[in-house]
């Protein structure tokens, strides 16, 4: 299977798999996860500016890993959809996710294929950064959700109208006032 292929493929099945989560899931989690995609890729030009790693290979037309754009945020929201209020296991499954993401996918898989190479940045080190940007992405999450809540709490609603929307009584439709 040819590198193309593949990173196009950690571009699209993630998506293909929200068919299986709830619409207001998702819609719950997608400010997370597009955030998640801009700090990631914050992470990945800093990587490559202070020499962490270099990246070989990217998905034609791209200039960065697919991966940003299709893995990292979908997996952002199932992780959420699954223990989102239990920082705990949140934390505890974030860790697990970013060793496997680092020492198998990127320090095995992307490397053995020649996508990447980590250069100035230990696995152990790569999978610390990783874990402190999954705790910004929770606390981004608790952030729009104290957004929305208190939004819901301060509307209420009114059947007040403006005087202009108001009917006149019969006697005095279309008249001017001149007094």
């Amino acid at each position: 299977m040819s590198n193309q292929v593949i990173l196009w493929s950690m571009l699209i099945v993630p998506w293909l798999t929200l068919f299986f989560m709830e619409r207001k899931t998702i819609k719950q989690f997608m400010p997370t996860a597009l955030f998640s995609v801009v700090t990631s890729i914050l992470m990945v030009e800093a990587g490559e500016t202070f020499n962490w790693w270099i990246i070989s290979e990217t998905a034609y037309p791209f200039r960065t890993v697919s991966y940003l754009f299709g893995l990292n945020p979908v997996t952002t929201m199932w992780l959420l959809r699954s223990t989102y209020g239990r920082f705990g296991l949140y934390l505890a499954v974030d860790v697990v996710l970013n060793f496997g993401f680092v020492y198998l996918f990127l320090d095995y898989f992307l490397v053995g294929r020649g996508i990447f190479q980590p250069v100035g940045i230990t696995a152990l080190q790569n999978v610390l950064l990783a874990s402190l940007h999954g705790v910004v992405i929770y606390g981004f999450q608790l952030w729009q959700e104290g957004i929305w809540s208190r939004s819901e709490r301060r509307s209420f609603s009114t059947n007040l109208q403006p005087a202009a929307t108001k009917l006149l009584p019969k006697d005095q439709e279309n008249k001017i006032d001149n007094e």
